[in-house]
């Protein structure tokens, strides 16, 4: 299996990863740490979708994993100062560093187990590197080896970026499935 990451510019494969089955369905489209709560909440049906679409005018909003021609992951990653992470209250700011943030990671059902994860974080840091970023931030679980529910899943582990070169930045006073969230960070450059 040979997994490529690029910058998610195809709409469609950004749908399959992280859109509904259905069009009109309320599902995350992975907006909430993304756009304002208010506007988030306000968003229904295929609303979500082009607001999608909007943020993809104005650039990748994450990048896609590969495996062939069939989309296989999703992570996204933007400037912490362009999501909710820039006025969360509960995941600290640790310098005035322009930081870029991962917040989602999802892999496909069929192909987990395999690695892909630990792609797509390389692949987020890849990119926000080729943008400028001089660090990127993810605020995992520290679940200490226990299992995650997969529908909380999806802000990753600390293990999996501390795999990646990430380090313990500072905790937080976010909990997740029951796990606490800290704030992990890798510096570029």
């Amino acid at each position: 299996m040979a997994i490529e990451v690029t910058p998610a510019s195809d709409f469609d494969d950004i749908a399959t990863m992280v859109g509904p089955k259905r069009p009109d369905a309320n599902v995350c489209w992975c907006l909430s740490y993304r756009i304002p709560s208010k506007e988030n909440r306000a968003l229904t049906g295929t609303a979500r979708g082009d607001r999608v679409r909007e943020l993809l005018d104005a650039g990748p909003p994450g990048v896609l994993a590969y495996d062939g021609d069939t989309v296989v992951g999703w992570a996204a990653v933007a400037r912490r100062a362009d999501t909710t992470f820039a006025t969360n209250r509960r995941i600290p700011h640790v310098d005035d560093l322009d930081a870029w943030s991962i917040w989602c990671v999802r892999v496909r059902p069929g192909h987990r187990r395999q690695g892909i994860a630990h792609h797509l974080v390389d692949g987020a840091v890849h990119f926000a590197r080729s943008q400028g970023a001089p660090a990127v931030e993810a605020y995992p679980v520290d679940n200490a080896g226990e299992r995650v529910d997969l529908t909380m899943a999806y802000v990753g582990t600390r293990s999996l970026f501390e795999r990646a070169g990430f380090t313990l930045a500072a905790p937080t006073t976010s909990v997740l499935d029951g796990f606490p969230r800290v704030l992990m960070r890798r510096r570029l450059g």
